[in-house]
């Protein structure tokens, strides 16, 4: 496919002058690389001018000469979510010298460098330690209730829920075909008012809303009640993941943000292992006035309810503005945030007020964000479907109604498990794609034991392995997407549009009905279909990908350093569509 953003003048090859802007601190050289531009930087000041690191007048030489033989970057490493990287033409980036700005000045010992380059990771690496205690264990939670109030309703319905309200068996499938309607629609709505109030407002508030819908399900009636209570449950919960995305993406590092939004999304799985032994205690409970399934959603209702009081009065709007964190380590850490834009364009400021339309419009005509949405719309059919159902299909295995949710647990621990050591491998090795197509093929995998097994207990392992890989695709696709759209205003209407992904539910909710048990051979053979196709889709995307940074590569060395520099600041292509940014593989 074509780049359209790329220019179509030839520039003849030039050598550029010295100024490398990647938009990020600190940097992180290598000792090799340190030795060898202190060796060469005098033979070579007649051809290339020094290059210096960050504004401490401690700064190591390098030349530009350095970087034509190393190693190419998969993208940017600064913090927040520009994953891409900026580059001055001609010269490529080994990974050890990522993330810095280099300019032209004069350097000095590397061993005075090196000791400020220590002091900057020190801190760094605390001020991640107090995001990963004070911020990542209250959101996970938060999504925790999120997923719990999601599907609960499947280990309701193992309790006669539909019974006792007087619909249909049926009726609860076209409750979740409209929940997942209307968490779908609203996803790319709601993430821009979480834009525009702030995520740390906007959280709260409808993770409250949606917390009192859950509980008046304890006192529900009717079909006409039971559709429009989830339908409004759907709406409230659309904006959250989006929203806490976006939000968390402004604290951290791209190639951190995976194993930070593991724990994070990972609380989806767990909120299904969660949610079977918690209906397995809440059902064994002996209540003189309400049944089981009630009990459940007055539970689950409150928790949600008393957590979002909590994060109203928990959550900081920013790093700049975070309170647990010291002053020095505010202006630190919100520095990590302004040095990760590719260009000095306010708009990709994380204060910069709401969205503006340009936002809406690059986000709507960027055709990866399509293609993106289709490839998790198949991958996303075995962990929205099997959030719901898997109770059910489990009971389908011989197992009564109690025993079932009971032994929904480790299918679910098993897909955690799966998530956290595909997000920690994606991370350290700086991959998306690849990571995965690994977990989609651990799908298959799965899927085709499923229904090839012949014994039930046999099926039950084979439902781990298929879990064990289905929530990895989900996660690593907003990690990606995240990483490859470094403007704030943009990145909140991608991942909100992305939520468009959660049509898998609607997907899973046609098609595990109760007309298919116990087996549920068709709708495990059509998710079988789906999780295929992602295959192939994922693989085609990254390759259209790599191409892309293949030519915009030929574009950068035929500029001098000065085109790269008015690209940078250039408005007429918008952050990732300029030709100076390296998308993330």
């Amino acid at each position: 496919m074509a780049d359209p953003e790329l220019p179509s003048e030839s520039v003849s090859p030039s050598l550029p002058s010295p100024r490398l802007d990647t938009g990020t601190v600190p940097s992180k050289i290598s000792p090799a690389a340190l030795r060898q531009s202190r060796s060469r930087s005098s033979s070579t000041s007649s051809q290339d001018s020094t290059l210096s690191i960050g504004s401490d007048s401690h700064r190591p030489l390098i030349t530009p000469s350095m970087f034509t033989k190393s190693r190419t970057t998969r993208g940017n490493y600064g913090t927040g979510t520009g994953g891409g990287h900026d580059f001055a033409p001609g010269h490529e980036l080994e990974e050890g010298a990522l993330g810095a700005r280099f300019h032209v000045g004069t350097g000095e010992s590397s061993s005075s460098s090196s000791t400020v380059a220590v002091a900057q990771k020190d801190k760094a690496r605390r001020i991640t330690r107090k995001l990963d205690f004070w911020l990542i264990p209250l959101l996970s939670f938060l999504y925790l209730c999120n997923g719990l109030d999601r599907g609960n309703i499947g280990n309701a319905e193992t309790q006669g829920f539909t019974h006792d309200i007087g619909v249909k068996p049926g009726d609860l499938n076209l409750a979740v075909l409209l929940f997942f309607v209307t968490f779908v629609v609203l996803q790319p709505v709601s993430a821009a008012a979480g834009r525009w109030f702030g995520p740390e407002r906007w959280i709260p508030i409808i993770m409250f809303a949606w917390g009192v819908l859950t509980i008046s399900q304890a006192f529900l009636n009717g079909r006409a009640s039971l559709l429009a209570t989830r339908m409004l449950i759907g709406a409230f919960e659309a904006g959250f993941y989006p929203t806490a995305v976006a939000y968390l993406a402004t604290f951290y590092p791209p190639f951190e943000l995976a194993q930070k939004l593991a724990w994070f999304y990972g609380q989806y799985a767990i909120a299904g292992a969660f949610s079977g032994a918690i209906a397995y205690g809440i059902f064994s409970i002996e209540h003189p006035f309400l049944k089981a399934w009630q009990l459940l959603f007055i539970f689950e209702g409150v928790l949600t309810c008393v957590f979002a009081l909590v994060a109203w009065v928990w959550l900081p709007r920013s790093p700049d503005s975070a309170w647990f964190l010291t002053q020095d380590e505010r202006a630190y850490a919100a520095q990590r945030v302004d040095a990760n834009r590719c260009c000095d364009d306010r708009s990709l400021d994380p204060d910069a007020g709401p969205l503006a339309v340009r936002d809406v419009v690059e986000a709507v005509k960027d055709w990866k964000l399509w293609v993106l949405l289709a490839c998790n719309i198949c991958a996303s059919v075995p962990s929205t479907a099997f959030s719901v159902f898997l109770p059910l299909v489990v009971q389908g295995m011989g197992y009564s109604a109690l025993e079932a949710n009971l032994m929904s647990v480790p299918p679910f621990v098993c897909g955690a498990a799966g998530l956290y050591l595909f997000a920690i491998s994606s991370d350290r090795h700086k991959d998306r794609g690849y990571h995965i197509v690994g977990g989609i093929l651990v799908v298959l995998v799965g899927l085709i034991l499923v229904l090839t097994v012949p014994t039930n207990q046999g099926r039950y392992v084979a439902l781990c392995v298929l879990l064990f890989g289905s929530y990895v695709p989900p996660l690593l696709t907003a990690a990606w997407l995240s990483g490859n759209t470094p403007a704030p205003g943009k990145r909140a209407i991608v991942l909100g549009v992305m939520g468009f992904g959660n049509l898998a539910g609607a997907i899973g909710s046609g098609i595990y009905r109760k007309e298919y048990a116990p087996e549920y051979r068709t709708p495990l053979f059509v998710t079988l279909g789906f999780v295929s196709a992602a295959l192939v889709g994922y693989l085609g995307y990254r390759a259209l990908l790599k191409d892309v940074n293949r030519r915009r590569a030929h574009v950068r060395r035929g500029k001098t350093a000065a085109q790269c520099e008015a690209e940078q600041t250039d408005e007429e292509r918008y952050a990732d569509q300029k030709w100076t940014f390296v998308y993330n593989l």
